[in-house]
């Protein structure tokens, strides 16, 4: 029996119940598309990732992958390559792909809400496939020749890579020390080491196209140092002739290394050495050298795509627990405590038992809602593009939403896992069920594509302040009104909605107040640092209490119609519920997190001896 257990009721919901995007669907570049279309797709990919794709996700039964040293190869397990060949053979992949490409014209909002499917049931699957966006990227910002590898790279299905991280130079990008040799005939000689380079090196496709951060040399107005001075280079595995497609030798880059990894094993993630035995030959993007704003926009993606996997693998986890504690008999009635022939009773009817339940409840939903919610921000994008308006309102709504999709959901999501695992007792301890192995492969997300203090630190000092608080009052704005609009259905959720935006204003205006300061006295910088993931958080359980709110009233209205079956009516019911277990026990909670800003115990942390530690 499949571990993966996926949500289309309530993916459906989101999408045409909330957010109406049966509304964008039939007009403009998505004409092509209509709302019974889009839920036909979604019902097949979930029975897809529900098959086939999970039946490779224990990494138990796959065993150890390792490179070849003598051909610096890597062969995935046999199972593992079928459920990814299934993937591919279904085309879903072509979602993230221009028409112009062979792509299928389909609005981000349902492009995301699909890849919750891979995501959930097989994570590693769609990592291999990631690569295929940055075909797009190359397309739109490389010169001619560049483009036509674009079209063989969507064309062929081949992998791509994001090649940022160096062994000295984790999290600091600015400090990379890969370098790029400029050559006689336009090409340029990539040189340095590499790591953490996710799908570096694998049999699942022909060719690999690495996209590379490295700093020139010799070159006049390129090469300094930090981020500026770096330059965004396409190197392939293979040498590739663009007119007929094939492929010749293969370049000077080379997999060293395949890391150990505590979970998340069926991905490969890799030292790549460049230049070492013959030149690691690369071409510079868009000839241009604007190597860190080219490479953010697969960034970006990968931010959205990270989201998005700790959502998808709560959510399997909390469906996997609801099951389990349905039918696991054990313990009587404690109303019944004492009584002699008192029969065991579901996990599920004990009192701490269902307060897990529904804090896994609403924190995965709303979670699914805030990803849907920033897909229909990259509608808001594309549709403003498309009529020739101008997009920076969505876009820096977008920008302002990523830390908190990032940074927020894999936080969130890890520690759900652990409310899920606790529903099974010891039983979720084995490997009999898929929640460890969910733990393992969970915990990377609050590391790669971004830490959570970066997250908060990018949240605060780019998203917020970079762009004088425009995008963020906007969004509080819209937040507000929606609380006083939500009084005349539920005073006492809309009040504690109400409490909780007062708290993360007030929080986001001392953190302000102390940047402001830091210009006189440099030292005050550290204490924003110090809550930055604090307020970072504050805002992902705002957003949550918001849509969960905004969930309740289309559930109200629901219930409201006749002809509903019984299940419609616990779905809504339980969507009430939801929304407001999580105004009475989450969103009090945001008023003590603003308080602890000014705790003197927090603030003196910056001023203890490191011999304290």
């Amino acid at each position: 029996m499949s571990h993966y257990r996926s949500n289309v009721r309530d993916i459906r919901f989101n999408l045409f119940e909330v957010f109406g995007r049966g509304a964008v669907l039939g007009v403009g570049a998505w004409s092509d598309l209509d709302q019974e279309t889009a839920e036909e797709m979604l019902l097949a990919a979930a029975e897809l990732a529900e098959t086939k794709l999970a039946a490779s996700f224990s990494d138990t039964e796959l065993g150890v992958i390792e490179l070849d040293p003598a051909t610096s190869s890597v062969a995935l397990p046999a199972a593992f390559k079928q459920s990814y060949e299934s993937y591919v053979d279904a085309e879903w992949w072509r979602m993230d792909v221009a028409p112009e490409l062979g792509g299928l014209a389909v609005p981000p909002s349902l492009r995301w809400a699909m890849a919750e499917f891979p995501l959930g049931s097989n994570p590693a699957i769609f990592l291999y496939a990631a690569g295929w966006p940055q075909a797009q990227i190359l397309y739109g910002q490389g010169n001619k020749d560049q483009r036509r590898m674009a079209e063989l790279m969507a064309e062929r299905a081949w992998g791509a890579t994001m090649v940022l991280t160096e062994p000295d130079a984790g999290s600091a990008v600015g400090s990379a020390r890969t370098k790029a040799l400029p050559q006689p005939d336009g090409t340029w000689h990539i040189e340095g080491v590499k790591r953490f380079i996710t799908s570096a090196e694998h049999d699942a496709a022909e060719n690999i196209v690495h996209f590379v951060l490295a700093r020139p040399v010799g070159v006049p107005g390129a090469g300094g140092p930090g981020t500026k001075g770096l330059s965004l280079f396409v190197v392939p595995k293979y040498h590739v002739d663009l007119e007929t497609g094939e492929l010749g030798p293969r370049n000077g880059a080379v997999v060293t290394k395949i890391e150990n990894k505590m979970g998340l094993k069926a991905s490969v993630t890799c030292e790549l050495t460049f230049g070492a035995d013959q030149p690691a030959v690369g071409w510079l993007v868009g000839d241009v050298h604007n190597g860190i704003a080219q490479m953010f926009e697969v960034v970006e993606y990968a931010r959205m795509l990270v989201g998005t996997k700790a959502m998808a693998t709560a959510s399997t986890a909390y469906l996997n627990a609801l099951e389990y504690a349905k039918t696991r008999l054990q313990g009587a009635d404690l109303a019944r405590k004492g009584t002699r022939d008192a029969p065991d009773i579901p996990i599920i009817k004990h009192a701490d038992v269902r307060r897990s339940l529904m804090v896994q409840k609403y924190y995965v939903e709303g979670m699914r809602a805030l990803m849907v919610f920033a897909g229909t921000v990259l509608d808001d994008i594309e549709i403003a593009r498309q009529g020739g308006d101008d997009p920076a309102a969505a876009v820096a709504r977008n920008d302002l939403l990523l830390p908190i999709v990032k940074g927020f959901c894999s936080e969130k999501g890890y520690a759900l896992l652990a409310e899920s695992l606790q529903i099974f007792g010891g039983s979720g301890y084995l490997k009999d069920y898929p929640i460890e192995q969910y733990i393992r492969d969970a915990k990377i997300d609050t590391i790669y594509e971004g830490t959570t203090t970066i997250q908060g630190i990018d949240f605060f000092f780019r998203k917020i302040r970079r762009d004088e608080g425009r995008a963020w009052s906007a969004l509080m704005t819209e937040i507000g009104d929606d609380a006083a609009a939500l009084a005349s259905e539920d005073q006492e959720m809309a009040a504690a909605l109400s409490g909780a935006l007062d708290a993360v204003r007030s929080a986001v205006a001392r953190l302000g107040e102390w940047a402001d300061g830091s210009a006189e006295e440099p030292a005050r910088i550290h204490r924003v640092a110090l809550h930055t993931t604090r307020v970072l958080d504050m805002h992902g359980d705002l957003l949550i209490g918001w849509l969960l709110a905004r969930q309740s009233s289309v559930a109200r209205g629901r219930l409201s119609a006749d002809g509903l079956d019984g299940a419609d009516r616990a779905f809504y019911a339980g969507k009430i519920a939801a929304a407001r277990q999580f105004a009475a026990e989450r969103l009090p909670l945001l008023k003590a997190q603003r308080e602890l800003l000014d705790a003197g115990a927090t603030t003196e942390l910056l001023d203890l001896s490191d011999d304290v530690f």
